[in-house]
């Protein structure tokens, strides 16, 4: 019976329209997602989540004005994972809401340390995911975040999907709008990957819009990314809204996005993802970018 589950769960893993043959190596693959599963229930309460912060730099190349929360686990067995090992795995079994508070709560905590050390012009950026978007209760849990770590909520940018923004359109104006008027921040982040309505986005109260990094990664001065990205900065400046870039791991990249109008650049070139510590000890040289030693891309949670 464990054989065909295994089977079972990879032929979905692959697709629809497809069928599998039961392998050996489906059971190992199995198991690991199980372990894993077990193992995430306890992440939390064993403090092997972390967040790594990554830097945003105003274009071209600074000062840095804040950081972009990134989720990692500690895992005692495989070490450091990213979140496409186990997002997936926390979104089927719900896990995901505690995830997302955790990752909130311990962002504003930091960004409240780095205020005290007198870097209170930085701000954070959390990611959303959908379920969380979709939440009973999410004004209240940010606000209980801002108060409980006494962090001016315009300190904080919360970033949502055009996707997930788009999914619900009406509802997701009228959360985004109690949390703006509120103070807080939100972000339409890869942006040119949905199917957004000009109507809605008009109407969405957001401060700013994340250029999906797809567009900037072959980005060329007369490629067809280029003519994208141009027409996203001129809609956002129509919008009144200000434009990340991320992705940036390129000289060329970096120079283009900044005379297309780019207000703000993120990436390896200028900057890999931090731990919290280092941050804390080297604050006041961060004013200009800290080059890549890494060759793994970040990813956002």
């Amino acid at each position: 019976m464990f054989n065909a589950d295994a089977a079972m769960y990879h032929t979905k893993h692959t697709g629809r329209n497809h069928y599998s043959f039961f392998q050996p190596s489906m059971n190992t693959q199995a198991q690991t997602q199980l372990q894993l599963m077990n193992d995430l229930w306890l992440a939390r309460d064993r403090k092997e989540l972390r967040l790594m912060y990554q830097p945003k730099f105003q274009a071209p190349s600074g000062p840095v004005i804040g950081f972009e929360a990134l989720l990692r686990w500690q895992h005692p067995q495989y070490g450091l994972l990213s979140p496409d090992a186990f997002l997936p795995l926390a979104e089927k079994t719900g896990m995901i809401i505690s995830i997302g508070e955790w990752v909130l709560d311990e962002a504003c905590r930091q960004l409240n340390e780095w205020h005290q050390a007198g870097h209170e012009h930085w701000s954070v950026a959390v990611n959303l995911s959908t379920m969380q978007f979709e939440q009973p209760g999410l004004v209240e849990v940010v606000m209980g975040c801002l108060e409980r770590h006494r962090v001016a909520p315009d300190k904080l940018i919360l970033e949502v999907t055009e996707t997930t923004a788009m999914s619900n359109p009406d509802e997701s104006v009228r959360l985004l709008t109690r949390l703006t008027e509120l103070g807080v921040k939100a972000s339409i982040d890869d942006f040119g990957t949905g199917y957004s309505s000009l109507l809605y986005l008009k109407r969405l109260p957001a401060s700013e819009l994340k250029i999906d990094r797809a567009f900037v990664n072959e980005l060329r001065a007369e490629g067809e990314d280029a003519t994208i990205v141009s027409a996203i900065v001129a809609l956002a400046k129509t919008l009144n809204l200000r434009v990340v870039a991320e992705g940036v791991e390129t000289v060329e990249q970096q120079q283009f996005l900044t005379q297309l109008g780019c207000n703000t650049l993120q990436g390896y070139l200028l900057g890999r993802p931090l731990a919290p510590e280092f941050i804390t000890r080297e604050g006041d040289n961060l004013a200009h970018p800290q080059p890549a030693r890494e060759t793994e891309h970040n990813d956002p949670v």
